[in-house]
């Protein structure tokens, strides 16, 4: 087994290899490969139970948390109920104890009854169907073999999904075609409330081209420019696969489908007679594109993970053509649908026949993913002479609560079936200042960045969104994952609940919070387990005094653990003194009211303060004495923050440490210049900035420097 092979975690099972439609756009019957003819109709029991084990087999080997299992024709409901439940029965016993398994099914509805549907919730299994429109769309290609429409049978099948069994209803398939109206297309999606919409290119390649007008270059990027605008003015209301792995693409993230970006393929199918194929879409190629002479009975899945085709599509940017390797949203793009490449003559060494479609939609979609902020030039001259006010600073604060959105997504894009997901989208359509509200939290910032990079942090989103749902005042439920026998809610408090297994959270009205723990013994905010937030009363807002949450340690010192009360009372008053003092300094008091939110107690020498780039609006500080003193670090923190979300705003990263400590202090001092023991000459301050000039800085920071003392020069 070679150890550069990439394990597989998504498996097509051809459960049947027959359908009751006669679609013509399908990529199954109507393409290339006809190796269907040969298959037998259905899976075996014999079968599944080897492909089963070869699964498990290979989650084990790899240590795959989560893999993805999809029942696919054909149409599968033709394998009938009887079948499909003990293939559901010998997946479940195989894999649950291995993974985490998320079980699918995709059909195209006419034969979804009941009886299919108690199953599928049984088993847990999501159900997708395929649906290309309103009637007229969906019966341009979605027909029986005699010319007889399927959509009122597949709109019934759906309507039975939403209503009565809306937990494993997964979302619909749209395959475009120009010709049908994209407005109406949409709202006639819409209706049926999916909670994902797939819009599919129709499969094509270069020997066998998408239908288009002739001259017309862009008509498929047209057709889903006009659907993205409409659900982007629509808020967003479903999840759509191809938009939203472009943003998250834009953000940083991974492709959510093999049709886009560079992430190496990890899919693979199975036939109904247990033997391995490549992605089925290689159909349209040739004949016999998807085979590789490997089966179930006698292969494992590594050997498939070795296969040259196999591997040929995990080879990222030098798997593609010169032409793709020169483009500039190659990195989003990825050359497109591996199929979709095809040519006879120099095979897959092309890029997509979509590409002129893609070079116009994917800088659409991401560009209006991106939020944009801008800085006016005085606006940044203000930053720069640290004389900003809290209108300026608003500036700063959306951009970080846009960067905060855009980590969440990527967090969370492995956990939209979710309900914890779910709730958030809903409390976001509804409750956009709720969310703000904790998304503005610092903490829930340094969380999502740290969940953006690795998965151990994103059970937490529950906790997350229930935070949003008690300040939202939205009754709510949801196991919520204790760590360290605490459940934690950002910017409230936490709960001593003595396990670390999920707990259930119910919120109902503002700040009205009750816990089961594991026992079953009921918790509310009275219980002596509770420990919430504190606050800080300052002229004009107050403080969260914050030493409980998992995520504060981001200072660079070692946060306090729990104040005893007694503690809490020295800290409160010396920053009450604190704030008595500000009054002498009003411009720099307010931006310390408007930039601080919250304040940490940390371990180390007294009377200093820290901030973060990680978590904006928050300070750490160690025991104050001196409220003087504490008025002085506390600002110069407040204005480093501020330096450090411009640099965010604007992608600026310092190479040397150093350089970048030394500005945050000059920075910091030009705030509290003539302050108690603080410089009353800016000449030395002149000195630094001149000094730091000559290191090699990112044009941003040199015009900081630059502008910084052009303004000392006029004091």
């Amino acid at each position: 087994m070679s150890a550069s092979i990439v394990p597989f975690r998504q498996f097509v099972l051809k459960i049947a290899s027959r359908c009751d439609l006669a679609c013509d756009h399908c990529y199954v019957f109507e393409a290339a490969d006809q190796s269907w003819r040969s298959k037998p109709v259905v899976m075996s029991d014999e079968t599944i139970g080897q492909v089963a084990r070869r699964i498990a087999e290979h989650a084990r080997t790899h240590a795959i948390e989560r893999l993805h299992v999809i029942l696919h024709g054909g149409e599968p409901l033709l394998a009938g109920v009887s079948r499909i439940e003990r293939m559901a029965a010998e997946l479940r016993r195989q894999l649950d104890e291995v993974t985490d398994l998320d079980l699918r099914i995709h059909t195209n509805g006419v034969l979804l009854t009941d009886t299919f549907c108690r199953i599928f919730r049984r088993y847990g299994i999501k159900v997708g169907v395929s649906l290309d429109g309103d009637k007229a769309a969906n019966d341009r290609h979605r027909k029986y073999l005699n010319g007889r429409s399927s959509h009122d049978k597949v709109v019934r099948a759906i309507n039975l999904l939403r209503r009565s069994y809306p937990e494993i209803y997964a979302g619909i398939l749209c395959t475009i075609d120009i010709r049908n109206d994209p407005q109406a297309v949409y709202h006639a999606l819409k209706e049926l409330d999916p909670p994902r919409i797939d819009f599919l290119l129709p499969h094509a390649t270069w020997d066998d081209p998408p239908l288009r007008t002739p001259g017309q270059e862009t008509e498929y990027a047209d057709w889903l420019r006009v659907v993205h605008d409409i659900w982007r003015t629509d808020d967003r209301p479903f999840s759509i696969r191809m938009f939203d792995s472009l943003a998250l693409m834009a953000a940083g993230g991974s492709s959510r489908t093999e049709s886009l970006g560079l992430t190496p393929s990890d899919l693979v199918t199975i036939e109904t007679d247990g033997s391995y194929e490549q992605a089925d879409s290689l159909k349209i190629a040739f004949d016999g594109a998807p085979a590789t002479g490997l089966d179930a009975a006698g292969h494992s899945l590594d050997d498939v993970a070795e296969h040259q085709g196999v591997q040929a599509r995990q080879q990222g940017l030098h798997s593609l053509s010169a032409t793709c390797r020169s483009c500039s949203i190659v990195e989003s793009c990825g050359g497109g649908l591996f199929a979709h490449r095809y040519r006879a003559g120099n095979g897959f060494d092309n890029p997509s026949v979509f590409c002129s479609d893609l070079r116009v939609l994917i800088p659409h979609i991401q560009h209006s993913a991106r939020p944009t902020h801008e800085l006016t030039q005085a606006t940044f001259k203000r930053f720069a002479a640290a004389t900003a006010d809290p209108a300026d600073l608003s500036q700063l604060s959306a951009a970080q609560r846009s960067l905060t959105r855009m980590r969440v997504s990527k967090a969370g894009a492995d956990r939209t079936s979710s309900a914890e997901w779910k709730l958030l989208s809903r409390l976001d359509q509804e409750h956009r200042v709720a969310v703000d509200r904790i998304f503005d939290y610092p903490y829930v910032r340094t969380w999502a960045r740290q969940a953006a990079d690795d998965e151990r942090h994103r059970p937490y989103l529950a906790s997350v969104a229930m935070a949003v749902a008690l300040f939202a005042g939205v009754t709510a439920e949801m196991a919520v994952p204790a760590r360290d026998g605490f459940v934690h809610l950002p910017g409230v408090g936490r709960m001593r609940v003595r396990t670390d297994g999920p707990v259930t959270v119910v919120t109902a009205g503002e700040k009205s919070l009750a816990i089961r723990r594991e026992d079953g013994r009921w918790l509310d905010t009275e219980a002596p387990e509770w420990e919430p937030v504190r606050s800080i009363a300052m002229p004009d807002t107050e403080l969260v005094f914050d030493d409980v949450d998992p995520y504060r340690d981001c200072f660079g010192a070692t946060p306090r653990q729990r104040l005893r009360q007694d503690e809490f009372r020295s800290w409160r008053w010396t920053f009450e003194l604190m704030g008595e003092l500000l009054r002498a300094h009003p411009r720099q008091a307010s931006m310390l009211t408007a930039g601080v939110r919250v304040i940490t107690p940390l371990s180390g020498a007294r009377d200093t303060s820290h901030f973060s780039r990680q978590a904006f609006g928050a300070v750490g500080v160690s025991a104050p004495a001196d409220p003087a003193t504490l008025a002085a670090t506390a600002t110069r923190s407040c204005y480093g923050a501020q330096l450090g979300a411009l640099f965010d705003m604007f992608d600026v990263t310092i190479d040397d440490p150093g350089v970048e400590s030394r500005l945050y202090e000059i920075y910091g001092a030009l705030a509290t210049l003539g302050w108690h023991g603080e410089p009353a000459d800016p000449g030395e301050l002149i000195t630094s900035l001149d000094t730091l000039s000559s290191h090699s800085l990112p044009d941003l920071a040199k015009l900081l420097v630059e502008t910084a003392r052009d303004s000392l020069a006029t004091r």
